[in-house]
């Protein structure tokens, strides 16, 4: 029997177009396909409840594809050093593999892993499964690394998005003897909360479903995707978001899935979405510290606010701005928001409140089933006004003209503010605004069942703008 080769999943999960289980199939030893829970390391950040339910759902997806085809998925929870060192000695494994992260703690882990493994004698192969192009592979013309969108986006659409994709493999070779190991109940993903037992309405992680999702997406919804992808009553997204979080369909499969499609407005539109995806990865790759510290300098120097209150009632889609407050109350009941709405929330939290962009980045963290370490604070960088190509600081969104132009009937904030449901069109977006007697009429006391107001818009507006001159004088 030849000696094994050791297939480390970890946010690659899927075995279709996954360079490093190819090159496992080409070696032609038995394959023994492992997934360490390694949060046990400070450098690591950990994950938060929401990720954790999608992952375990994830993991027993993929472990289910994996012992139809003859084989089975190893868990195993501790520091991926000491376990893939063991493993490899007691397995005798001529080879490890593995799909590249760009998380600063994953990068000087992996390091660490493939130099000792390497003093063992052992092959090292890992591979790009996560991304169209690697970030140091995307370069300007002078060489340097492109940390504005657009030429960043060009630059990948002149280096070709036609990828070679492959199947899932019909059969893997496997073990006579299998090393001990954990359940995938034994990580303790899943916790007892009654908020995340709802996410089984909303959602079915695996594969299989974001392949469907992706066809489903081309068939009905792309050609729309311009006009559509801004109205948060509508489905008019993919939803692909937390599949491609953790691997179960790769970013070079979805631009595949649609490149047989007539380059429109609304597919290139669409492509740009995922090419921002890349240019995260970018930013995460060049600016290690992104989830903690801004990328313009300045913003070090800016005055936030710290009232702990208005973080909760933002939290709890309390703030009297009904398009905030769904946004908010969305995230909370299915792990996932609508884009323009998380624009909107993020806009009102560091720019009508003052509170810091890395709070409501971890709140996020914590509450989105697609909280990615480069995605999610790139964005709040952006939005924030902080990050590389970032939305200008002075740029603050009117969350009551937001509304009233992407929901105009109301229809995304009753679903999520059924308090609000009586209310008519034309104060749904204000309900301040209305009179008593349609309060009244609408079963509505504002101060009670919904609430007024936390902050002024103009009053915010004018002290955010202060704020944001006194960090430029």
């Amino acid at each position: 029997m030849k000696n094994p080769s050791i297939l480390w999943f970890r946010v690659d999960l899927r075995l279709s177009d996954n360079p490093a289980l190819q090159k496992a199939l080409e070696l032609g030893n038995p394959i023994l396909p492992i997934y360490i829970l390694d949060d046990e390391d400070a450098e690591n950040r950990k994950l938060g409840d929401a990720s954790k339910w999608w992952l375990h759902s994830s993991l027993n997806k993929l472990s289910l594809e994996l012992e139809k085809i003859g084989s089975k998925l190893l868990f195993f929870r501790g520091k991926a050093e000491s376990i893939i060192e063991k493993l490899a000695i007691e397995t005798k494994a001529e080879s490890i593999l593995w799909n590249r992260r760009y998380e600063p703690w994953a990068v000087k882990r992996d390091k660490i892993i493939k130099k000792n493994l390497l003093q063992l004698s052992k092959q090292v192969f890992s591979f790009n499964g996560s991304l169209l192009y690697e970030p140091w592979e995307v370069k300007s013309k002078t060489g340097n690394p492109l940390k504005v969108f657009t030429p960043y986006k060009n630059a990948i659409l002149n280096k070709g998005i036609d990828f070679k994709i492959t199947n899932s493999p019909k059969t893997i070779p496997f073990q006579n003897k299998w090393p001990s190991c954990l359940t995938l109940d034994d990580l303790k993903l899943i916790n007892n909360k009654p908020w995340s037992k709802k996410f089984y309405e909303f959602w079915e992680p695996g594969t299989e479903t974001a392949l469907k999702k992706i066809n489903a997406f081309k068939e009905d919804s792309i050609n729309s995707y311009n006009s559509d992808r801004n109205i948060p009553s509508l489905s008019g997204t993919s939803k692909l978001s937390p599949h491609l979080r953790f691997g179960e369909i790769s970013p070079k499969q979805i631009i595949m899935a649609i490149s047989d499609l007539e380059e429109n407005d609304d597919v290139m539109t669409y492509k740009a979405e995922i090419i921002w995806r890349e240019f995260s990865h970018n930013l995460l790759w060049y600016y290690p510290e992104i989830d903690t510290k801004p990328i313009k300098n300045d913003f070090l120097k800016f005055k936030w606010n710290n009232d702990e209150n208005n973080f909760k009632l933002w939290t709890e889609g309390k703030t009297g701005y009904p398009i905030v407050d769904a946004g908010m109350r969305e995230l909370w009941l299915t792990g996932w928001m609508h884009n323009r709405v998380r624009m909107i929330t993020a806009s009102f939290l560091t720019k009508h409140l003052l509170l810091p962009w890395q709070m409501g980045e971890k709140w996020f963290w914590d509450t989105l089933l697609d909280a990615d370490p480069a995605s999610n604070t790139s964005s709040w960088q952006w939005v924030s006004g902080c990050g590389a190509d970032a939305a200008p600081y002075f740029r603050i969104f009117n969350p009551t003209i937001q509304s009233q132009k992407f929901d105009p009937d109301g229809k995304y904030i009753k679903r999520f503010l059924p308090e609000l449901k009586n209310l008519p069109p034309k104060f749904i977006h204000e309900p301040w605004n209305a009179d008593s007697a349609i309060l009244k009429n609408s079963d509505i006391k504002l101060g009670e069942t919904y609430p007024m107001p936390i902050i002024d818009h103009k009053f915010a507006r004018e002290r955010a703008l202060d704020s944001y001159a006194g960090i430029k004088n």
